[in-house]
């Protein structure tokens, strides 16, 4: 199923792209409307198959493309979340469930959602809050997705990756925290040359789509800290994050 047909009106950082040269998987929350920005101003090929789709929704047309992505610190990916979907009129069922209906705090809510896949009563729960087929909204995730993470013993964050990312053979990723001196160099490696005009924007054009919080380690007890870093490990592990990394 691909969701909303193949070259879509284009709306800035909602979707996943494919180019001529690549595609462009959209992590939720982890730089990704930034290249979405860059791709639609500067690159013609441009086209939209979906809303936060993972790889396995890609056609088949584009599968000998390679594949680029963005990640993030996990520490800050969770406040950054919590901060988004706190200051919503109408947070998102992930929100509800897992702050019990906005009755918890940062630490609260956090820790359900880091040990979501240990609880079968909030992924049912939340399973029946969601749609049967992927739509146009938030991460996009549909009931089958979140059933897919009971028993797994990993991070939401990780289990977003592992989701987007399935199927695909040796992405190219960014990590946010410096994606713009990663983009001077990985985009030409794709076989996307840069125009003078494109570095400079890539340099020194706005930042996109920014929640407002506090740098992530003021939220931070040392359980929820040290949860974080056994939940999330795959994640610190292979892209050397660390607790007092950047945001």
């Amino acid at each position: 199923m691909v969701c909303n047909g193949f070259g879509q009106q284009m709306k800035a950082g909602i979707s996943v792209i494919v180019t001529d040269y690549f595609v462009f998987i959209h992590l939720h929350k982890s730089g990704g409307s930034f290249v979405n920005r860059f791709l639609q101003k500067f690159e013609p090929s441009t086209s939209g198959i979906g809303y936060h789709l993972p790889y396995s929704e890609v056609p088949d047309d584009f599968r000998h493309l390679p594949v680029f992505g963005c990640v993030r610190n996990p520490w800050s990916f969770y406040v950054s979340w919590y901060s988004f979907q706190a200051g919503m009129e109408n947070p998102n069922p992930l929100f509800m469930v897992v702050s019990e209906n906005q009755r918890l705090g940062f630490e609260g809510t956090i820790k359900n959602l880091l040990t979501l896949s240990e609880s079968s009563d909030r992924i049912d729960l939340l399973a029946s809050q969601l749609p049967k087929h992927f739509g146009s909204r938030g991460q996009n995730l549909t009931r089958n997705c979140v059933s897919n993470l009971l028993g797994k013993n990993i991070g939401f964050y990780t289990f977003l990756f592992q989701r987007m990312f399935a199927e695909c053979d040796k992405p190219v990723v960014a990590r946010m925290e410096s994606l713009r001196e990663q983009m001077l160099k990985l985009l030409p490696g794709l076989g996307r040359p840069l125009s003078i005009d494109e570095e400079n924007y890539i340099r020194d054009s706005r930042k996109t789509n920014v929640t407002a919080h506090k740098q992530h380690c003021d939220y931070y007890d040392h359980e929820l800290r040290d949860l974080v870093a056994e939940k999330e490990s795959e994640i610190i592990e292979r892209f050397g994050y660390t607790f007092s990394g950047d945001d």
